[in-house]
């Protein structure tokens, strides 16, 4: 049962270890050894973790590039800044608009009534089920009308490139509607409890990352089943599996629809964490980012894809603060060094070196522990005969 345990959901006692030591960083290091402010930057990395992970299992072992999962973390994340943004346009709290109960930006833009579609969104168990169902459906859609045409490789890609800027535009096009380039803001309360309080941030960094392992912990099971290995052999061999007589399309709509849902889950904590949704996240820049992020972490890894992401934003962050005039090119270098000099990212660089010096530092601890078992041995003996 626990072999069974380690191998399906784990993958192996080395996937045990990294588990292990992500769990470790995320919920004992980070928070004893950052303040508050900086926890909350950690949280909203972790956030994009989702998107890498998605990737990781749509383009490491799929080998379907998306240029798009910022449509399908934008998607979860507008869900989500509905909710809260209704709870937050009580009676009272838009007692001085033309239009109480509605949210304000609708009222600087003379709507004078909620939409439709926005009426569901009361519901806070709608809006989970959505937060599902809306990035599953639309890239169900894209999915069925790319693959069973047998568009794929760069063509895809750009298909979901085009797609992402279209939707940005859209978004930003219907302002009043979806708060356009601003985007929904102003986020306060989730069923009354403030989340912009120090506790709750503290609260939802340990949700987000709890549904980050647990994301993980699921795309380990499938990759460890049948339909794992089906997507390795399609990603490397397509037209051999199709001549088995497997439906390559329906996989890689299936690879795509979950990697949008867990895209989709990382957008709805990114609203809840940051306090905000705009357009700005679902758009091309934040899509390349997003595979910048996989392909730093190991495009075949889906906890390298985690510290990728970490990695890429902390430089991010780190670069923007000391050098606000050239961080870009430094991200940009750093993401051309690795294709050029690690191709398979921090995966890849453990498993060719982190492998040995951990298997040295094994065989040394076996010698020293092997001569402190002879030195006590001999110890002992001396003691018995007296000398």
């Amino acid at each position: 049962m626990m072999s069974t345990f380690y191998t399906r959901w784990l993958g192996g006692r080395q996937g045990g270890i990294a588990i292990m030591l992500l769990m470790l960083l995320m919920f004992v290091v980070m928070p004893l050894w950052l303040d508050i402010f900086r926890l909350n930057l950690v949280g909203k990395y972790l956030t994009y973790a989702f998107a890498a992970v998605s990737l990781v299992m749509v383009w490491g072992y799929g080998g379907v590039l998306s240029l798009g999962q910022g449509i399908f973390f934008g998607l979860g994340g507008y869900c989500m800044a509905m909710f809260l943004k209704l709870e937050a346009s009580d009676m009272a709290s838009t007692a001085r608009q033309t239009t109480p109960g509605i949210p304000d930006f609708m009222d600087w833009n003379q709507i004078t009534h909620l939409p439709a579609f926005w009426e569901p969104f009361h519901s806070l168990t709608f809006t989970i089920l959505a937060i599902f169902v809306v990035p599953a459906v639309f890239a169900y859609i894209i999915g069925a009308a790319m693959f069973k045409r047998r568009v794929g490789g760069v063509y895809f890609s750009i298909i979901t490139q085009a797609i992402a800027s279209i939707l940005t535009i859209l978004i930003i096009g219907q302002q009043g509607y979806t708060g356009g380039i601003n985007g929904i803001t102003d986020l306060k309360t989730l069923h009354g409890w403030n989340i912009n309080t120090e506790s709750a941030k503290y609260i939802l960094y340990y949700l987000n990352g709890g549904l980050l392992i647990g994301v993980i912990l699921v795309c380990r099971y499938v990759l460890s089943s049948k339909l794992g290995r089906l997507l390795l052999a399609m990603r490397d061999k397509e037209d051999r599996v199709r001549f088995s007589g497997y439906d390559v399309s329906n996989f890689k709509i299936f690879i795509f629809s979950l990697g949008a849902i867990i895209s989709a889950i990382g957008g709805a904590m990114f609203t809840l964490q940051v306090g905000f949704m705009s357009p700005s996240f679902v758009g091309i820049v934040p899509s390349i980012e997003m595979v910048i992020f996989a392909a730093v972490g190991g495009r075949m890894s889906l906890v390298g894809a985690v510290f990728g992401t970490l990695m890429v934003n902390y430089g991010k962050t780190a670069f923007s603060e000391s050098f606000p005039e050239l961080w870009l090119f430094l991200m940009g270098g750093l993401f051309i060094g690795v294709v050029m000099y690690f191709p398979n990212g921090l995966a890849g660089l453990w498993e060719k070196h982190g492998q040995k010096w951990a298997s040295c530092i094994r065989r040394l601890q076996c010698v020293s522990a092997v001569k402190n078992w002879a030195e006590n041995r001999r110890a002992a003996k001396l003691g018995a005969t007296g000398e």
